[in-house]
């Protein structure tokens, strides 16, 4: 006798909750309102709550990459030829176009996600549902990641809404954020992302003190209190309390050394 074959993965066991609060979709749906219109990239759909909601922004064409086969043809029996839905996976979707990224995003993949975002060029803005402590984290509420340092010349983060995890079905264990990310118009630096990325690493991991005195080992003492006076830092100050300014600066000092 034959063995079953595996059935397919269910959304929710790559990490992703259904959103069942009509209030949730109507709220992120507003905020890209608040953007020129572009076309939309929805990834994750699900079942179709946030697609609808978006729907009815008008002027912003709407495609939607969807890795359940399933749902792939609920969504497209659903929304017809109003939404472009595709079958694939999220992570493999294409970012190399002006457009505006929304996601309920399936925790599974956050981290991957938010990389890939990063990375890509040429899309606006990216608005997202993940973790609530994830959201707060990459918006640098209580201190800076070095994800957010190492991006920030290129684009800003921004916590919005708290969403209880009641808002979900299943129920997660903790609470959603709405994170958005917004590439700058013009970047803070004139530079290759991965020179930047290597200092902030290099402060990040690197020993001391506080970070003045990190940058001092790594780069030199001169540079490291010049900096600090010019960006008012005392002794104690560490690499997450740092801002978007003052990396910059740090950037510019150490690639001013010749």
């Amino acid at each position: 006798m034959r063995s079953p074959l595996p059935r397919p993965l269910g959304r929710h066991e790559h990490g992703q909750n259904f959103l069942v609060d009509a209030s949730v979709p109507a709220a992120l749906a507003a905020v890209v309102a608040g953007y020129p219109p572009r076309p939309l990239l929805e990834l994750g759909p699900g079942d179709g709550a946030l697609t609808a909601a978006l729907l009815r922004l008008p002027g912003r064409p709407l495609t939607a990459v969807e890795l359940d086969p399933h749902r792939v043809a609920r969504l497209r029996r659903r929304f017809g030829d109003a939404v472009t839905v595709v079958h694939g996976d999220l992570l493999d979707a294409r970012l190399d176009r002006p457009v505006d990224v929304v996601s309920n995003v399936p925790y599974a993949v956050t981290t991957p996600l938010l990389r890939r975002l990063l990375g890509a060029p040429r899309w606006a803005h990216a608005l997202l549902l993940v973790q609530w402590e994830v959201a707060r984290k990459r918006a640098a509420v209580g201190g800076t990641s070095a994800l957010t340092a190492r991006w920030w010349p290129w684009f800003t983060f921004t916590l919005h809404d708290r969403v209880p995890a009641r808002a979900f079905r299943p129920v997660p264990a903790v609470d959603g954020g709405v994170l958005e990310i917004a590439r700058r118009d013009v970047p803070l630096l004139d530079a290759r992302p991965r020179d930047h990325h290597r200092m902030v690493d290099a402060v990040f991991t690197g020993r001391g003190r506080g970070v003045v005195d990190v940058v001092g080992r790594r780069f030199g003492r001169a540079l490291a209190r010049d900096w600090a006076r010019e960006c008012g830092l005392g002794p104690r100050a560490l690499p997450r309390d740092l801002d978007a300014g003052q990396w910059v600066r740090l950037h510019a000092r150490v690639a001013g050394r010749g």
